[in-house]
């Protein structure tokens, strides 16, 4: 048994099994198992015919370059080139040792050194380039582990993603959904305030209506007395023309003027209050309009007070104004501060509507030397507006001073109160830039300050 078959056998059997299942073809698997094949028997047929050893030898070294030329023009049998390396060299050394033998004995002889150092040389060789290869080939496994633990992480990462992205739409189409129920809810919620603060104007107006009815009566009154006094003095007109008294009548016309006057007062007095009623009830336009702020005061105090009393004749009250002149529009216009009449109208009125029946209910309780009491302030500074509604009533309780603004939370009996006055008041003194608040103390009455800005 020679040498290179025992090459041949392991060359075959090593390749095979380190390259089957990394990058062999079933084709040149097929190749390799024939060579294998080959290679046993060439063994065998050695060791029952020792004589074709000359044969076999030479059968061994062509398979042999002809596997290193294979290996190294076939890319898949890359990884097999460093082994090739190493082995060639022995390989070479061993072939020129059989060349020199069939040229003749004495020429073998001669060269017997040299070839013996040859082949020491070339097997220190193979063994240091097989070490080196068995080093780098850890190294490389090593390297391709890592390679493929990463290959994992990031394929486990973006599993990890793809899984994260479709949570991230679910959870973003719920939230969509949501989003679109939130609004829908919002939607229905601002038409039910819409519909309650609608509510709520309409029942003061209600509350107004005897004391609309009442400051409407007279004007009409003044208009109704002073149109028959002018019919008279018209008839006694005509009279004194007849007569020639010519200085009679020019007295006449001028009392006719003077009614005629009045009239014309009177009867703008009586269209301001309807005014003011439309107003009231009308839907806020939402725009600010300059408005006369000691006037919007003055009449909604009487008109509540006259509203209050027409329900009960036995309620007297004094009502006492402190407004701050620079705050009255004159000719020119000026005085007059913007904000929504129709929203702030309903803030003083309903400021106005709770003095009264705070004063009521204290008045009821006959305490001698009580004089119900409710007075409206005006003021201006440098910075804002105020308007100030004072009562002489029970006051608020510490308790429930930090509730009043909640939405339907009330201190009145079931159907008299929504609950809504104070908290719709807030939100709309609070839209105009300002702020509602109140003091007060128990027993002795409540001041409500509505702070607005001038600009």
């Amino acid at each position: 048994m020679h040498f290179e078959s025992i090459i041949l056998i392991i060359f075959f059997a090593y390749f095979r099994k380190n390259l089957r299942t990394k990058t062999l073809t079933p084709e040149l698997d097929k190749q390799f198992v024939l060579g294998l094949g080959l290679s046993i028997g060439m063994v065998v047929l050695e060791l029952v015919f020792p004589q074709v050893h000359v044969l076999t030898r030479w059968v061994a070294h062509a398979a042999a370059f002809g596997i290193a030329y294979t290996c190294f023009h076939t890319p898949a049998l890359k990884p097999t080139r460093p082994i090739l390396v190493a082995v060639l060299p022995l390989l070479v050394v061993n072939m020129f040792e059989h060349l020199l033998a069939l040229v003749s004995r004495a020429t073998l002889k001669r060269w017997d050194n040299g070839i013996e150092i040859a082949e020491l040389v070339a097997t220190s060789w193979m063994v240091i380039m097989l070490i080196i290869g068995r080093r780098q080939r850890k190294a490389l496994a090593k390297a391709q582990k890592l390679a493929e633990d990463r290959e994992r992480d990031l394929k486990l990462t973006q599993l990890l993603k793809d899984e994260l992205e479709i949570q991230v739409n679910e959870r973003t189409a719920d939230l969509r959904t949501q989003k679109d129920e939130l609004e829908n809810a919002l939607n229905e919620l601002k038409s039910a305030q819409a519909q309650l603060i609608q509510s709520e104007k309409m029942a003061s107006l209600g509350e107004l209506t005897a004391g609309i009815a009442h400051e409407i009566q007279n004007p009409l009154n003044f208009v109704n007395n002073f149109s028959e006094v002018s019919s008279e003095l018209v008839m006694e007109l005509v009279e004194e023309l007849e007569k020639g008294n010519a200085d009679e009548v020019k007295a006449i016309a001028v009392d006719v003027v003077q009614n005629l006057q009045k009239i014309n007062y009177h009867g703008k007095r009586a269209g301001e209050i309807v005014k003011g009623m439309l107003q009231h009830s009308r839907t806020s336009s939402g725009k600010k309009e300059p408005t006369d702020l000691n006037a919007l005061c003055d009449e909604y105090l009487r008109l509540s007070y006259h509203g209050l009393r027409a329900k009960d004749k036995t309620f007297n009250a004094t009502l006492k104004t402190q407004f701050d002149k620079s705050l009255s529009v004159d000719a020119k216009g000026t005085g007059s501060i913007n904000l929504i009449p129709q929203d702030m109208g309903r803030v003083i009125l309903n400021l106005i509507t709770n003095a009264f029946y705070v004063v009521k209910e204290k008045a009821n309780k006959k305490i001698a030397g009580y004089e119900p009491t409710v007075t409206v302030t005006t003021k201006r500074t440098n910075e804002m507006v105020v308007i100030e509604v004072t009562d002489n009533g029970n006051g608020i309780p510490p308790k429930i001073l930090d509730k009043i603004f909640q939405p339907f939370f009330t201190t009145k009996p079931t159907g008299q109160g929504t609950g809504l006055g104070l908290s719709l008041s807030y939100d709309i003194v609070k839209a105009h830039g300002g702020d509602l608040k109140v003091e007060t103390k128990e027993g002795e009455g409540s001041t409500f300050s509505i702070q607005l800005p001038i600009n």
